[in-house]
């Protein structure tokens, strides 16, 4: 049978409580979305930091655990059939939310309407702020040529100008809180980071503003922001 010590990332991260559901994470965009989802469903997890270098993502340790080399990824001790290893953040969330039965809605047609803005986030709202970053903040900033930066500027403005509308009248995206608003929020939420906010015209989207701020003052997410810590 399969235990927590056959993984070989615990090698480099070893579990303190090897009970517990075990995270590699940093807190980055798509990081924090693990640690604020098993705040809110109240699933007992122990934290390792998996920093963004060589180091760490890259090291044989974590490649057994995710091949794709990106945070985060995830050991349930207690998994459906033993324990078991997850990589890809909405996998994750898809894969908790299923396990606690919590922020995937009542029914079929609420785990759809779920589903379908957590699909938005990963294949488009993600990518594209997080190329605006790099040709805002990163190396591409540097480029002569701004036909990439305004590529990503338009299209950032589009993926806002959608959210915003569909907020229209509601607190959360797919109707009750959900792991569609754990998705969607740290990404908005990085248009600080990248100092993008006024390019993108962030203060006209009204709904999207009172949005990030309920967000962000529920008491799960403030924690769930900082585990593990950046320092």
């Amino acid at each position: 049978m399969t235990t927590l010590s056959d993984f070989p990332i615990t090698q480099k991260w070893p579990a303190a409580d090897p009970s517990v559901l075990q995270l590699y994470s940093f807190p980055t965009p798509n990081g924090v979305k693990v640690s604020i989802a098993l705040e809110e469903m109240g699933i007992p997890y122990e934290a390792h930091k998996v920093t963004l270098s060589d180091a760490d993502v890259k090291s044989p340790e974590f490649l057994s655990l995710n091949p794709n080399n990106k945070i985060p990824a995830i050991i349930d001790p207690n998994g459906p059939d033993g324990p078991i290893g997850i990589f890809e953040s909405g996998a994750i969330l898809l894969y908790l939310a299923e396990k606690s039965g919590k922020l995937i809605g009542k029914t079929a047609t609420d785990k759809a309407h779920i589903t379908q803005w957590l699909m938005f986030q990963m294949g488009g709202l993600g990518p594209m702020l997080g190329q605006l970053g790099f040709f805002s903040k990163f190396a591409g900033s540097e480029w002569e040529d701004k036909r990439p930066q305004q590529r990503y500027i338009d299209e950032a403005k589009r993926l806002l100008a959608v959210l915003d509308k569909e907020l229209e009248g509601k607190d959360w995206i797919a109707g009750e809180f959900s792991i569609a608003d754990i998705a969607i929020a740290p990404w908005l939420r990085a248009l600080d980071f990248y100092g993008t906010k006024e390019v993108v015209g962030w203060d006209n989207h009204t709904n999207l503003v009172a949005y990030l701020d309920r967000f962000l003052e529920r008491p799960a997410v403030k924690v769930g922001l900082v585990t593990p810590p950046r320092e």
